[in-house]
């Protein structure tokens, strides 16, 4: 058997732009959302951009290119789902220490409801959270853009299009970067294909989504501000929207072990992978089923614990790999779980703890 992916990367990137066993402690039923602040619109009222919210849901996967010294890499995986009847959000980790959450949501402000994108999270230990709202929509047959810039320093500030085509996805950010350019210029673009939205219909029939919901009102949240941004910590500390406020997302801890023979190298990495579908038949790897990834972390072989927050509400596979020979890559000599049938389900609003043993060297 051999196993020949290479870990994705580039979700520090993204950050940099803007900054065998389970156990359930959680017995409520997935398809049964708690109740969220939301107000309701009526279905008459325009919110601008409101159809992105459809085009949103699912798991989406491609190349990113960046001006940033990071440079560019192959994947970013960022698995989309309804959070209420009027948001879609994506957690994602690169390690313990970098991670991003993205949101679009409806909000009031300026007199009008439109459409609102959230990003940020930690990079290099340092936080950042922006806020844009929507700015400029045009949508036709197969071809949906929809761009959102900073409502406070304007778009020369920072600004992203946002392009739906088919099955593609393209995000491209510009930036002035911190004010130091005359002009926002490109500095990523993601080119995405989606690959999977089976497990975004729990959430969708759960809260008969999309709907004209009001999450929160900017209409005078950021007076005063000269851009919708926080760095410091006296302003994440006013966070109009932070991720303990994010509803329906849950936790789960994953705790890894090694057996007696397999004895981690403490330079060495882990990489846990959670998956919407398994990877394996039996002890057969199916390339074809990677598109069902979800959610990664690449960990020091001395971390022993990891708690995937703000996760989405579903049924899960997990699978952990040792890098034992540090080329980035899962193949020959490599060590990973013999369980490949380790599934977890996570609650709304629930808590996890999934354990997982390295314990099976790759011929």
């Amino acid at each position: 058997m051999k196993t020949s992916f290479r870990i994705p990367l580039l979700l520090s990137i993204f950050i940099s732009l803007f900054v065998t066993s389970c156990k359930d402690k959680n017995d409520s039923d997935e398809t049964s959302p708690p109740p969220i602040g939301t107000t309701g619109i009526d279905a008459s009222t325009s919110v601008a951009g409101y159809s992105i919210l459809s085009h949103l849901p699912g798991i989406w996967n491609g190349p990113v290119s960046s001006s940033t010294p990071l440079g560019g890499f192959p994947e970013w995986i960022v698995d989309m789902r309804p959070v209420s009847g009027a948001q879609v959000s994506a957690k994602n980790e690169l390690d313990s220490v970098n991670n991003i959450l993205m949101s679009f949501f409806i909000v009031k402000h300026a007199g009008a409801y439109k459409m609102a994108f959230r990003n940020g999270g930690a990079f290099a230990g340092s936080q950042r959270i922006a806020y844009a709202v929507i700015d400029s929509v045009s949508e036709t047959t197969n071809n949906y853009f929809y761009r959102f810039s900073d409502f406070k320093a304007g778009k020369n500030r920072v600004y992203t299009n946002v392009l739906f085509k088919d099955d593609s996805l393209i995000l491209h950010v510009y930036t002035n970067v911190y004010n130091s350019l005359p002009n926002a210029q490109t500095h990523m673009l993601w080119k995405a294909k989606l690959q999977d939205n089976t497990g975004a219909q729990a959430a969708i029939t759960a809260f008969s989504f999309p709907q004209k919901q009001m999450v929160k009102d900017f209409s005078t949240t950021f007076d005063g501000r000269t851009e919708a941004i926080y760095y410091s910590t006296a302003d994440l500390a006013i966070d109009p929207y932070n991720e303990s406020s994010q509803p329906y997302l849950g936790q789960t801890t994953v705790n890894v072990s090694f057996d007696g023979s397999h004895i981690p190298d403490p330079a060495k990495k882990i990489f846990l992978m959670i998956t919407t579908q398994p990877l394996f038949s039996g002890f057969t790897f199916i390339p074809a089923q990677l598109k069902y990834r979800s959610r990664y972390v690449f960990l020091a072989s001395t971390d022993n614990s990891f708690t995937f927050n703000y996760m989405h509400p579903g049924s899960y596979y997990l699978y952990s790999l040792y890098d034992a020979n540090s080329d980035g890559t899962f193949s020959s000599g490599d060590w990973m779980s013999s369980n490949l049938t380790n599934t977890f389900s996570l609650s709304a609003l629930g808590t996890q703890n999934v354990n997982t043993l390295i314990d099976f060297t790759i011929p």
